[in-house]
């Protein structure tokens, strides 16, 4: 099912892109629409937020399942609305080469030129592959991609290079070359198709977006969201929105993931004997997996707290366990004091630990019962990782910060964006069908020698 954005969020939109370029005409332009890794010698922002980039983010964990931000993409610009997600590296849009697939229509897809493909000899297509190298008849053949998720959906395309527009904080304009995946091929065997036009990779691997700007030493490799329970927030990437206090934890310098120190699990304040739990925290992961022991672990305390409690088990479309009331919910708000915190207390740190309280874990849906949001990871073709998604990441500014391989996060108010674009943000999202295409994006494009369960075409000539 296609899911759109209403009318009161374009508008907004396109509002907040028209404010900025009547504001600040002046802009720097890229010099060429090949990527490369030399130093830029001209782009240099100036003025208050030097080296950040701020977006709205539209979307929710229920009933949309997805926060997302809108790019300008080409020449002239083209917008396009990208899922936000820290579990891949890999930006990609729906595009018209043509496509098989695809959920937007036409003339809502990027149309790619011949002139920006990325070649498979070109150093981008080797990041693109990484660690594996790309397989190729010659070396100016395209580069090819493909990207499997573990809800076993897919996306396969053709690597290509093009000019984004984007805005600082400090309201300059850059139009700046960068690689992403044209897909042309979509599969997606789940209830619902992907909402947005593409996904903006975001974890620390040098084929995302942010990897790229850190090359052309426009901005930290640092980003940070904080996502609303009322849904919207915010997403920067630099480092000038980073707040003092914060407390850190280390990830793995091994993984393209942001992958955590070993956690202890504490349920009501009380150990629950599940140790050595090492968590991925994945904004493109609508709620939160637990392997298959943990997950029977926790949910068989959650259900004891529940005793003498005036709730009953229900089934609901929206997740597999459920509760009711005597009357519909309302809110999590209405429900939360019946359920205990769940902490995750994260060994070789300074005391670091995450918790998630009721409403980190607990939706209300549309028909007002009250469902467990974290999930059994394995029988989701997980195995025995752990995800930490959105639902658990609200109300928390959350900061990945890859100059020094750490995470760290604090309580927020994530309605408001931050002083730099004043007043409240808010958002009337009333689309009513949750969407999550892929719970983890495992990017290890396939090699031309790879097998295949079904028929598809490749190395399509653009």
């Amino acid at each position: 099912m296609d899911v759109k954005k209403s009318k009161a969020t374009v508008a907004l939109m396109m509002m907040f892109m028209m404010l900025f370029l009547v504001n600040f005409p002046g802009c720097f332009s890229a010099a060429s629409q090949q990527p490369n890794n030399k130093k830029s010698t001209h782009l240099k922002p100036h003025n208050g937020f030097h080296s950040s980039f701020l977006f709205p983010v539209t979307g929710n964990v229920y009933p949309l399942g997805y926060y997302s931000i809108s790019l300008s993409i080409g020449n002239p610009p083209k917008v396009f609305e990208f899922d936000i997600d820290t579990g891949s590296d890999l930006t990609w849009v729906q595009c018209d080469a043509p496509c098989t697939g695809c959920t937007k229509p036409i003339d809502h897809l990027y149309k790619p030129q011949k002139h920006i493909l990325v070649s498979c000899e070109h150093p981008s297509c080797g990041v693109v592959h990484f660690p594996e190298s790309p397989h190729c008849e010659k070396p100016d053949d395209q580069c090819d991609f493909e990207i499997d998720y573990v809800d076993h959906g897919s996306v396969l395309g053709v690597v290509v290079a093009d000019v984004f527009s984007l805005i600082f904080m400090n309201g300059s304009l850059i139009h700046l070359p960068l690689t992403f995946g044209c897909a042309y091929d979509l599969k997606n065997p789940g209830p619902y198709d992907p909402p947005a036009a593409g996904v903006l990779g975001l974890s620390n691997g040098k084929a995302s977006i942010l990897s790229q700007l850190r090359s052309f030493d426009l901005t930290r490799n640092v980003l940070g969201h904080c996502l609303s329970g009322k849904g919207g927030g915010f997403l920067f990437l630099g480092d000038d929105l980073v707040p003092s206090g914060m407390s850190w934890m280390p990830v793995s310098a091994n993984s393209k993931h942001y992958l955590s120190s070993p956690a202890e699990v504490f349920f009501d304040g009380k150990p629950t004997g599940i140790k050595d739990l090492k968590v991925v925290f994945d904004s493109g992961s609508s709620y939160t997996y637990f392997g298959f022991q943990v997950y029977e672990g926790v949910l068989t305390l959650v259900r004891k707290g529940l005793t003498k409690k005036p709730l009953d088990t229900v089934q609901d479309k929206a997740l597999p366990i459920c509760w009711k009331g005597t009357k519909p919910f309302k809110s999590v708000h209405d429900v939360k004091n019946y359920f205990s915190t769940l902490t995750l207390k994260f060994k070789d740190t300074q005391n670091i630990q995450l918790e998630l309280q009721p409403e980190a874990y607990l939706i209300v849906t549309e028909d007002g019962n009250a469902c467990f949001g974290i999930l059994n990871g394995t029988e989701a073709g997980l195995g025995d990782l752990n995800v930490i998604g959105d639902i658990s990441l609200i109300g928390k500014m959350v900061v990945y910060d890859n100059e020094k391989q750490r995470i760290g996060w604090i309580s927020a108010d994530c309605n408001r964006l931050p002083n730099s674009l004043d007043g409240n943000y808010k958002e009337d999202i009333q689309q009513p069908y949750a969407a999550n295409f892929g719970i983890l994006e495992e990017n290890h494009p396939k090699t031309q020698g790879s097998s295949e369960s079904n028929v598809r075409v490749r190395n399509r000539e653009l």
